[in-house]
This record gives C-alpha cells, structure tokens and sequence, in this order.
C-alpha cells in the first residue's frame, strides 16, 4: 500500500472531486481551503431544499455534527440516506459524541445509513460503539487512539465502515487490517479544525480511490506529513496552518516517501 499513496494523491488531484461538505461554522474556511489546496472541489451547502440534489451531483459527501442544531440535523440525515442509496461514498465525522443525548441521538441515526469512512478521535470513537470508558471534553479526546481499537473493530463489523482513530498515531481499520501512521506534530492540537479538515480530504480521496482503506490512509497520510514538514518553518498555530494549506498545495514525491511513517498488520 505504501507505494501506491502518492498515486492516490495524484489521483485527486487529476480527478478534482466535488465534495459537498456538510459541516460546522467554525472549520468552514480552513475545510474549504485544505480541500482546494489537494485539488479537490469543495462546496458548502445545508439548505434542505437543495440536499438531495447537491449530494446527487457531488462525488462524495462530508457530514461533520461539530455545530449540531435541528435544522442541520435534518439535512445530514437526507445526505446521508442519498448518499447510501446512490452508493456513493460518504465520511461522519462525529464531533463531540459522547457529550449530549442529542448529539449520541444524531448520531445513531446517521450510522444507519452506513458511513463509508468514520473518523474521530478516540474518545468520540469510544461512544460511538456506546463504551462510554472515555470522557469527551467538548471535542477534544481524552482517550489514546489505541484506547478505541476494540470498540473500533466492532463499528467495522456493524456497519462495514473504514474506521480512522486520529490522535498521535493515527489508526485506520478495516475488516481485514489495521494501519498506523505516526505523522503529524502535536502543535497540530492547536490549531481548530484540523480534524475536520482530515475528514473532508478523506472524503475527497474516497471519492478518487477505489480502495476506500488506502483512500483513508492517503489523506490522513498526507495531512499528518504536511503538519509535520509546516512545523519547522512555524512560530505558532497561527502561522503552522497557513503553512499547512501552503504544504498541502505544493509537497512533492521525495518529502511525503521520505516522511511517511506507516505500518500495516
């Protein structure tokens, strides 16, 4: 697999995805740019009146729960339900799970219309699978990713799901292997919406790649060695996501092989 990442990342580039994003206020920006910068087509749309026939036309669809309210709710659940029944690929990020009855309530409903891609950090994997061992504080983990594996495994097996357990080493599962990437920098925790933002390229990349597992790892991959590379030339958060828009727009073969850090059992 680890050969054929880069040719991944080519491929959404060459391939320009549109990726209807359904997400929250604070990370819109910064989503929207990150998807841009890999050559992906971003657009924003929650009008109900509209879903059926934005998720109809995009190549894959993002739904992130971050600024969860009545109205956005309804218009992930008609995203999810025609992105499931026009098989086409779909990521839930579920921020915050775990912290409100109607967040986990949400959320249990858009699971059944089978994600393709799950991400979130391991205390939002955790209540995912209703193992609440791991506290939420807002939408920061408190948990290990390899905390969440088991309950992980078991998302995987209920919904056929690619599973992505962010944090310091990434965990990305499926029903045949687990993959580790231990990229990124931890200055990368302050910068908000880093997360979601790897849910978006997740989207873009399952929309260009067959394999949806490598499409996962591709971006997570791709995202973790730019924050990587952006740190050494940053003097804070501020000026590490500017450069990691920049790293994301210009990385080259020899830096992401030279930097990827993977393994796979």
């Amino acid at each position: 697999m680890e050969k054929s990442l880069w040719k991944h990342i080519q491929s959404v580039k060459k391939q320009s995805p549109l990726v209807h994003n359904i997400t929250n206020y604070v990370v819109m920006n910064t989503t929207a740019n990150a998807l841009l910068a890999v050559g992906a087509s971003p657009v924003m749309a929650h009008a109900k009146a509209e879903i059926k026939d934005m998720a109809g036309i995009a190549n894959a669809i993002l739904i992130n729960i971050g600024t969860l309210d009545e109205y956005w709710s309804e218009a992930m659940l008609m995203a999810a339900e025609t992105a499931h029944s026009l098989n086409k690929p779909w990521v839930l990020d579920p921020v915050g799970a775990g912290a409100t009855p109607y967040r986990d309530e949400i959320i249990q409903q858009l699971l059944q219309f089978r994600p393709t891609v799950i991400r979130g950090n391991a205390s939002e994997i955790l209540a995912l699978s209703k193992s609440n061992t791991a506290a939420t504080k807002g939408v920061d983990s408190t948990a290990s990713s390899n905390a969440a594996i088991d309950e992980a495994r078991k998302l995987v097996e209920q919904y056929g799901s690619v599973v992505c357990i962010s944090g310091e080493t990434d965990v990305i599962l499926d029903a045949n292997k687990q993959i580790l990437l231990k990229n990124g920098h931890a200055m990368m925790t302050k910068v908000t919406g880093l997360g979601c933002t790897a849910s978006a390229l997740i989207a873009a990349f399952a929309a260009a790649v067959n394999d949806k597992t490598a499409a996962t790892t591709a971006a997570m991959a791709l995202l973790g060695i730019a924050g990587e590379l952006s740190e050494k030339q940053s003097s804070g958060p501020g000026s590490l996501q500017m450069h990691i828009l920049d790293k994301l727009y210009t990385i080259t073969e020899t830096e992401f092989n030279a930097h990827l850090n993977i393994s796979i059992s």
